[in-house]
């Protein structure tokens, strides 16, 4: 992608003009995207991408740049500019001695994209259109969008790091809209893997179309649902996107560094209540948040965040590293290379429990079933959160009764989590993008069936 020798006149000059550390991220991409409407494709846009990031720090101190202009002039120069930016200290002499960093593959991919024919794809869009469009007369459009991308990265620092990885990503997206007497609904699905495009012999895609429009169906016919305080039971797969944004993004050093994090020094304290454990493990074969290593050329692993309700650690990243005085845990990501890297989620979920989903549901007089999570927004600061429930339900006397529509959840995850009083054996995941300042990146959340004791819901006062 680039020569070592020119990788190694960069990093000097970015340490020749100033800041004792520098780092070089090249990115090579291939993106193709297929949107399609009411069973017809609308575009296709496919492309190629490279270019490179080069940072340099100093203490603290960062300053980040890059460029698409890849000839030695013009890295050099740049990186010459990020040294200046920097300033104070000016290295003029060191060895920079590469070790090539060694890890297991995590994503071995079998069908790369440029391999497969966009008639192959888009047959695969069109069963899971019409498989949509066919569950309900209620069904008034689909759209079914195509997602792959094969990215090649190496990156290498002035601490001898030398990483290369290859990321390949699939993913299927389906959106139903239904209408009845005015109101419309929308039911979504969206899976997706680090996978080529044998992705699709695990996926049914009429099943992936029915699942969207199932949502869809449900929620048109559905009635308002209630408002106030209540216990909430939150399903498997994306339901994990709760703990994701209301805890997740508390624990990465973007926030706690900056001490804008509720559970800043909350290490080895007591945060949830004890039957919650929880992972954010970026090396699990497959999946749509793994790599091989991370955007630093860290080895990704399996990083304890929560144990029986116990703190047990945070996502760190090399600049968050330096400012906390603690190690890297493997968790650094970007978009591509125009964005700094910072400490984000890979795949985040909380461990199975011991109760049987049936058990939760039987042991709840009244309350609300979230089957399917939609979006929400956090802040990392005070812990507050919003949540939309894409498919509720209501629960009374220990049974689930009928549909309920337009449910919000609304709290704070600092609150929340010491609030979950049982948790499945159910475990299962689901795929989403996470937006944070290094830009937008495959992320997958999970968690068994749990049950929030207690949490307010929005919805339509009786």
């Amino acid at each position: 992608m680039l020569s070592k020798s020119l990788i190694e006149k960069i990093l000097m000059a970015v340490l020749r003009n100033g800041g004792d550390f520098a780092e070089v991220f090249v990115e090579k991409r291939y993106d193709n995207r297929i949107s399609m409407k009411q069973n017809l494709v609308e575009k296709a846009i496919s492309g190629n991408e490279f270019g490179v990031g080069i940072r340099g720090f100093l203490g603290d101190k960062a300053v980040y740049a890059y460029s698409n202009d890849v000839s030695e002039t013009n890295l050099i120069s740049v990186a010459e500019r990020v040294g200046k930016t920097l300033g104070e200290i000016k290295i003029k002499d060191t060895v920079l001695n590469f070790n090539k960093v060694e890890y297991k593959e995590n994503n071995r991919v079998f069908l790369y994209p440029n391999d497969i024919d966009k008639k192959e794809k888009i047959l695969i869009m069109k069963k899971a259109s019409e498989s949509a469009k066919n569950y309900s007369q209620l069904i008034k459009q689909v759209i079914v969008n195509y997602w792959e991308y094969d990215q090649s990265v190496l990156i290498a620092n002035t601490e001898g790091v030398w990483a290369e990885d290859r990321r390949v990503r699939t993913r299927l997206m389906i959106q139903s809209v239904a209408e009845q007497n005015g109101i419309m609904e929308t039911g979504f699905y969206g899976p997706g893997a680090g996978m080529g495009f044998e992705f699709f012999n695990s996926l049914d895609p009429h099943e992936a179309g029915k699942r969207a429009s199932r949502i869809a169906d449900r929620m048109v016919k559905a009635d308002p649902a209630p408002a106030g305080k209540m216990p909430v039971i939150i399903s498997n797969e994306f339901g994990g996107v709760i703990f994701h944004e209301a805890v997740g993004h508390s624990l990465e050093a973007t926030s706690v560094s900056k001490g804008a994090s509720v559970f800043c020094d909350k290490l080895g304290q007591k945060i949830a209540s004890d039957c919650v454990s929880a992972v954010d493990d970026g090396t699990i074969a497959n999946a749509w948040g793994s790599s091989n290593v991370d955007d630093e050329g860290t080895p990704t692993k399996r990083n304890i965040l929560v144990e029986n309700g116990i703190l047990k650690g945070y996502m760190v990243d090399k600049l968050g590293a330096r400012k906390m005085k603690t190690e890297v845990t493997g968790s650094s990501r970007r978009m591509n290379y125009k964005y700094a890297p910072t400490s984000r989620m890979t795949n985040t979920f909380i461990l199975p429990g011991k109760s049987y989903p049936e058990e939760i549901i039987s042991n709840t007089e009244y309350g609300i079933f979230a089957k399917s999570m939609g979006g929400g927004s956090v802040q990392p600061a005070t812990g507050e959160f919003n949540f939309a429930i894409n498919e509720g339900y209501l629960i009374e006397n220990g049974k689930i009764t009928k549909p309920v529509r337009g449910a919000t959840l609304i709290g704070r995850g600092n609150e929340i989590i010491t609030k979950i009083d049982m948790v499945g054996n159910d475990i299962g995941r689901g795929q989403g993008m996470c937006g944070s300042v290094s830009g937008s990146i495959p992320a997958d959340v999970g968690q068994p069936t749990i049950r929030v004791s207690e949490i307010l819901v929005g919805g339509k006062n009786k």
